[in-house]
């Protein structure tokens, strides 16, 4: 008899209440980001295989960006200017300066995911705050963007790592 593999984060929820289904799937992809990097070298990492700025460290970099805008700055109502590191999610979020090295990406975007989860914590799912091109947004709304954007990221993170990996010869 095969051994059937333990169930994902996602799976364990499958009848759990909403909030921990989306937490659940947004945690996911957010270690789902990280791994991606495991085993790289810096080089690799920051490999550049399509014409963009996309990069697997740059993608995580872009990530935190985004949690910072969607968490600090909409959520908690915090402006920009007393957020630390790029909050726009804009073409800067993507780049990651040479002297920053795998493991200072990853506890940055490990820290404001901290930082998401707690803020979130104080907030209902159909709690609202004003969002200026929206009007309101409510948690839900921001738990389910999140989980869009994520997935879209993981997506190209999932294809890079799969050119990197086979792509021997090239690394350096």
């Amino acid at each position: 008899m095969t051994a059937q593999r333990p169930l994902d984060s996602e799976e364990r929820v499958s009848t759990a209440p909403e909030r921990d289904v989306l937490e659940a799937f947004l945690d996911a992809y957010r270690e789902e980001l990280i791994s991606k990097l495991q085993g790289l070298s810096e080089q690799d990492a920051r490999r550049r295989l399509v014409p963009s700025l996309t990069t697997l460290i740059g993608i995580v970099k872009h990530a935190a960006a985004v949690e910072r805008n969607w968490f600090l700055h909409c959520l908690a109502q915090l402006p920009r200017e007393q957020i630390a590191g790029n909050s726009t999610g804009d073409d800067a979020s993507w780049e990651v300066d040479p002297s920053e090295t795998i493991a200072d990406i990853v506890a940055e975007y490990e820290d404001v995911c901290g930082q998401s989860r707690r803020l979130a914590a104080d907030f209902e799912l159909d709690d609202s705050v004003p969002h200026p091109r929206l009007g309101r947004v409510s948690l839900r709304y921001i738990y389910v963007h999140m989980i869009r954007e994520l997935a879209r990221h993981s997506g190209h993170a999932d294809i890079l790592r799969e050119q990197l990996d086979a792509r021997p010869e090239e690394r350096g």
